[in-house]
């Protein structure tokens, strides 16, 4: 991971700027859409990067832009996987005010980084989203008490929360268009976050923790597993942050800088990644100055102090309300995140319950066949970020149509598992559910960013996932008054994503084959 200097041997591969096919840059938002300045400007480095191509640097910051992925899926289900032990040990009489505070720390994050990300900057942002992350991951392994691992669990929460808003703008605005659909590919990790979470957990979780039959107070000492299981993951997400912070270095996005009026720099950083790439790009400060004829993009010191000020009003916003057809994708991919915001959680934090209790009235709800089932469930989840990777370069299908279909068949599972008469045939329906589900979240994280500006992504990413997260609030409030031993979870859930891919058939833009802005 580390940067390695080119050898001298190696004459570094000159790009010609006339053999570009500029069918793999042409953007996924209409013309006016966006300021025409900062538009043609885009162009250019989208022509630059593409011209660099797919090498060493875009292939390293894909794996440690998989840890973010990683850590939005591990940590809800690390919550999940210890709610049952935590409140055993603390005798808590409502568990879900656990999964409330955590649903509380992701909402911040996402507003947080994902706003502040096109303030400050993707870089801070991207080291310290996961560090935040692992400190409090292994803090909260020493809790005292039942508020004490809520704070924690919180805290922890922010930096989960702004992983994917800034993970995602981060590695889109470094590939090429002809590459996108590795973002989508993306989710192999957020898959494999889920395997190695359960699998840890089998052993620490499974007999190193007090059993709910059991007459006597549970007591720490008997109760140890999930504070083994906090060190582990909270352990494996420092690493994350260490192979991240220390043997990598990430460049600021040149489309950032350039959208800040910083466009020597976003050169400089176009050569350093074609340097990195081993490559040398022709780019240069006037291939980017000759568009500011219709609109320049000041550099004096009345313009500087004008983007400083933007910096705490609503631009990004309104952004991305400027054109009607813009509004209406924003404001539709925003209620389908919130719709799949509360129908997720509502239903994936409580399937370890819901095994355990079904299996149980099927005869079968033992320890070592819920953690069977969870891990069979985990694993299919790899196979369906793979082929969602897959549907979204379909020609006629692409994006929305992978998205509408796995979205939908999403819920139709979910429905279908209410029909279940034993713990095979439940375990069936969920696996199906979850490889379907696995495919729309692949999608879902590849298409949400693609559709924002590059100026304005952190800000879409962030409302997208501040909708998704408030929603998400809810799930435990209704877990606390709602009766888990009916199906009526499953039917909300159900419901919900087959709203949102309806939702999808109506959004405007197709971004298959296509450059973001």
């Amino acid at each position: 991971m580390a940067d390695l200097k080119p050898d001298v041997k190696d004459e570094p591969e000159f790009i010609d700027t006339n053999s570009l096919d500029d069918t793999k840059t042409t953007p996924v938002l209409d013309q006016g859409s966006v300021d025409p300045v900062y538009q043609a400007k885009a162009h250019v480095l989208n022509n630059a990067i593409q011209q660099i191509g797919m090498g060493k640097y875009q292939w390293e910051l894909f794996i440690l832009v998989g840890f973010g992925w990683a850590a939005d899926n591990m940590w809800p289900i690390i919550t999940s996987l210890i709610l049952p032990a935590v409140a055993l040990e603390f005798n808590q009489s409502k568990p879900p005010l656990l999964s409330l505070a955590q649903n509380i720390g992701l909402l911040a994050g996402a507003i947080f980084w994902g706003f502040g990300c096109d303030i400050f900057g993707r870089r801070l942002a991207f080291n310290a989203t996961i560090g935040v992350t692992a400190v409090f991951g292994l803090v909260a392994a020493g809790s005292p008490n039942f508020a004490a691992i809520g704070c924690f669990a919180a805290l922890w929460s922010v930096g989960v929360g702004g992983n994917l808003p800034v993970d995602s703008a981060v590695f889109l605005e470094f590939l090429p268009g002809s590459h996108q659909y590795l973002l989508t590919v993306l989710s192999i990790f957020w898959a494999f976050a889920q395997l190695l979470a359960t699998l840890v957990a089998w052993p620490l979780l499974g007999y190193r923790t007090c059993s709910a039959e059991q007459t006597t107070p549970c007591t720490r000492s008997q109760n140890f597993g999930w504070r083994y299981f906090m060190i582990a993951m909270g352990g494996f997400s420092m690493i994350c942050f260490i192979l991240r912070f220390v043997f990598f270095t990430l460049y600021e996005s040149p489309k950032f800088l350039m959208g800040k009026g910083k466009d020597a720099e976003a050169v400089a950083v176009v050569h350093k990644v074609a340097l990195k790439n081993r490559k040398t790009s022709p780019l240069s400060i006037a291939d980017l100055e000759v568009h500011n004829v219709d609109g320049q993009q000041g550099t004096d010191a009345a313009a500087a102090l004008k983007r400083k000020l933007e910096k705490i009003n609503l631009e990004h916003v309104r952004a991305l309300f400027r054109t009607r057809k813009l509004a209406y994708s924003t404001t539709l991919i925003m209620f389908i995140w919130a719709f799949i915001g509360l129908a997720f959680p509502l239903y994936n934090a409580f399937i370890p319950y819901i095994f355990s209790s079904r299996g149980a009235s099927f005869g079968d709800g033992s320890t070592y066949i819920t953690y069977r089932n969870s891990l069979i469930i985990a694993v299919l989840g790899i196979p369906g970020a793979l082929l969602g990777g897959v549907l979204v370069e379909v020609p006629k299908f692409g994006r929305k149509g992978a998205l509408a279909l796995a979205t939908t068949l999403t819920g139709v599972f979910l429905f279908a598992s209410t029909t279940a008469k034993n713990s095979n045939s439940l375990l069936g329906w969920i696996c199906a559910y979850n490889f379907m589900s696995n495919i729309m979240y692949a999608v879902l994280y590849a298409y949400t960013p693609e559709i924002f500006p590059t100026k304005d992504r952190g800000t879409g990413n962030a409302l997208t996932a501040s909708a998704n997260r408030i929603f998400g609030v809810m799930a435990p409030i209704i877990a606390i008054y709602a009766n888990l031993e009916t199906a009526a979870p499953v039917y909300v859930s159900g419901a919900l994503f087959i709203a949102a891919g309806v939702l999808v058939c109506l959004l405007p833009f197709e971004s298959r084959g296509k450059a973001s802005l």
